[in-house]
């Protein structure tokens, strides 16, 4: 049975993390604060050398801090989808997205069959999508967890999410920077931004 290779280890914090006993190493920080896609930034890291892999798609019932965060009912499910980011060939970013039943009807029901087409850039591409504030987390591997392509990741990793908009309506997106991340400079600003909103 499928299991998520990361999990939150404490609550997510916005900048700055001085309150925090350890800090993101300082090439991964304007990553991790990147306003813009991600997508659209990797893909430019990797000189195009770019592709998604999805580890699991379906209905359930979101983490208790997932339903905290889109203001949820505890027994509410959503459409749960996690994918790994691959540049050049190994394992970039671990991604999770919640996205609400009720954020997927009328015309956001395409989001519903992706396939192995990046969330990111869909909803960048969107005109009247909007950004909650990016928080960071430290996050733990679980040890449960048996994906292959991860056996090698160490026990932790620094990971953003935010809450998107997207006709009003709330989706969740975080994003974990893997072992095999090691950025030589700062994602370029031209990465495509959108407004952020408290």
């Amino acid at each position: 049975m499928y299991q998520s290779p990361f999990e939150p280890a404490g609550d997510w914090l916005t900048q700055p993390l001085e309150s925090l006993h350890r800090q993101p190493p300082p090439a991964l920080l304007p990553w991790l604060l990147h306003p813009g896609s991600l997508t659209a930034a990797l893909k430019q890291a990797s000189g195009g050398d770019f592709r998604v892999q999805v580890l699991s798609q379906g209905w359930q019932q979101p983490r208790l801090e997932e339903r905290r965060a889109l203001h949820l009912r505890d027994r509410s499910r959503a459409l749960v989808r996690e994918v790994l980011l691959y540049g050049r060939g190994r394992p970039w970013v671990y991604a999770r997205s919640v996205l609400p039943m009720r954020s997927l009807q009328g015309k956001s029901r395409y989001l519903r069959s992706l396939d192995n087409r990046p969330l990111g850039e869909l909803l960048f591409s969107e005109p009247d999508i909007r950004r909650g504030p990016i928080v960071l987390n430290q996050l733990s591997r679980n040890p449960h967890s048996e994906l292959a392509e991860l056996a090698a990741e160490g026990a932790n990793a620094w990971g953003r999410r935010s809450t998107f908009w997207l006709r009003d309506k709330p989706l969740l997106v975080a994003e974990v920077f893997l072992d095999a991340f090691q950025p030589e400079r700062a994602p370029l600003a031209a990465a495509g931004a959108v407004a952020e909103t408290d």
